[in-house]
Formats: C-alpha cells, structure tokens, sequence
C-alpha cells in the first residue's frame, strides 16, 4: 500500500500520542491553516472510546465533530449549514459499511481489543479512509475545508 501524505501525517501525529479523533481535528486544522489547541485538548474526551473500549470508535465520533466544525453553529450570530445533518447521515453511512467486517463499532472491536494500544492496520486504515470520505462529504455539500469560514464573518 502506498502512503499519501496524509496518511504519512496520521503515522507521524500517532507517533507524537494524538488519539484517532484529535488527529482528525489536526489534520482538518493544518489544512485550513488554523491552530485551536483549546478544541484539540477538548477532542481528546473522545479518545480510546471515549475512556472505555466500549464506547463509540473515535474515528466516528471525532469524524461528527469535524463535520460540526466545518458546518456547525460557533456563535450567537452564527448559522448551522442546513446540509449538516445529511453530511452527518452520510457519514454515519459510510462509518457503518467500512466497520462492518470488525465486529462492531466500539473502539475495543476496532482496536482488535486493546483501545490503548490499538492495531495499527486496522485503526490507521480506517483513520486514513475516513479521513478521505469527510473531505469528499464536505467538498459534496460545497464546504472548502481549507477556507477560514470565521474570515468572512
């Protein structure tokens, strides 16, 4: 399998102790050219199932949250993009599909049983992929992911 850059990026901020959902936020972040520690220090409640291998994959969880980040209300004067809950319908879809063959789709089925030290063909594939249908999900609906939505603001 041939690695891409971002799958190359995932390896590297797994390296670093990022969890499958702040790596997602990262990424989203870096191509938008933005920093948010706050919001990357906030995704990590999502980590390793939420803290149980049986809570919801990260990858799904913190895939919603990127999508909510893109087309999510972040103000009083703010307004949700109207497509977000398709865009998360569609998500969810594909997260279900690509899951179908572990068993489940708690972190510990993903993981291959041990959410701390997951398994990295199975979680960095899933990671990898998922990070590709968010984008073509956000890129579908007509959201540019490396646009600064608050620039316009």
């Amino acid at each position: 399998m041939m690695l891409d850059e971002s799958s190359l990026r995932m390896m590297q901020l797994a390296g670093q102790g990022y969890c499958c959902s702040q790596i997602l936020i990262l990424l989203a972040l870096e191509q938008a050219g933005r920093e948010n520690p706050e919001l990357v220090r906030a995704m990590a409640g999502l980590c390793h199932g939420m803290g149980d291998c049986d809570g919801p994959c990260g990858v799904f969880t913190g895939g919603a949250c990127l999508l909510g980040m893109f087309a999510g209300k972040g103000g009083v004067d703010d307004v949700a993009d109207e497509r977000l809950p398709l865009m998360l319908e569609s998500f969810r879809d594909w997260f279900t599909e690509a899951v179908a063959g572990y068993g489940g789709s708690t972190c510990g089925s993903i993981a291959g049983g041990d959410c701390r030290t997951p398994d990295p063909a199975r979680c960095g594939t899933l990671l990898a992929d998922a990070f590709a249908s968010l984008m073509r999900i956000l890129s579908e609906n007509g959201i540019d992911p490396f646009a600064d939505r608050d620039a316009h603001a």
